[in-house]
């Protein structure tokens, strides 16, 4: 479960002065469920994701998940709660153009050090289970966009994390290919996978379970 409570985050804007892009926000994300965090540009949709993934800290109120306070985590503890428990995924493939998709597939368990054998067992079974079995030895640009981002699934999940936070995962597919991706998160979800999706996209929006939707940094 993940839990945010009272959660303000200001940053620094300068000659602007201060930009508040959550203004306290409290909100509750159940084992398994899958929810799209909407709104417009700047209502704070990508603050609260890295948020939830420790790759930021709230500048007021806490976040707790699976009942961990990762608020005033240190940058050596949020880098070990993602690698142990957050699988991302971006608009950006974010690909090793140089590796080949098993080997891409595989970089969340090598920066866990996992061993060969056991790294290469876990990436191929990761590659069969979204139909990209056939495509391990392949480099990114033989794939097509749909293709590329089922990879980027893949190895978000390849390290067993529960929890996947997708940016606008299917920002640059056509609807064919983001449909597909929204039915990859759909069954990730009944297997009890969290997924928290921030997207503009309404049709796909209304696919998951519940909607979120921001407007200057607080839900509506």
């Amino acid at each position: 479960m993940i839990e945010i409570k009272d959660v303000t985050k200001i940053y620094n804007g300068g000659k602007a002065g201060e930009v508040k892009a959550l203004d306290d926000v409290s909100l509750t994300i159940e084992d398994g469920e899958f929810v799209a965090v909407t709104g417009e540009s700047g209502s704070g949709k990508s603050t609260l994701l890295n948020l939830i993934g420790a790759l930021d800290a709230p500048t007021q109120g806490k976040i707790y998940v699976g009942g961990q306070d990762i608020s005033g985590f240190s940058e050596e503890q949020a880098a070990k709660f993602r690698r142990e428990n957050v699988g991302f995924v971006f608009q950006g493939f974010y690909l090793e153009e140089s590796f080949s998709v098993l080997v891409n597939v595989e970089i969340p368990l090598i920066l866990r050090g996992a061993d060969e054998k056991e790294r290469e067992a876990r990436a191929r079974e990761m590659l069969e289970k979204f139909d990209l079995a056939d495509k391990a030895e392949a480099m990114p640009a033989q794939l097509s966009g749909g293709q590329m981002q089922r990879v980027c699934i893949a190895r978000a999940l390849a390290g067993g994390a529960k929890l996947v936070l997708a940016d606008e995962p299917t920002g640059n597919l056509d609807s064919v290919s983001g449909s597909a991706v929204i039915d990859v998160f759909r069954k990730l979800a009944e297997e009890g996978v969290t997924i928290v999706m921030v997207t503009h996209n309404k049709e796909f929006a209304a696919r998951c379970d519940r909607i979120i939707e921001l407007k200057d940094g607080r839900v509506q």
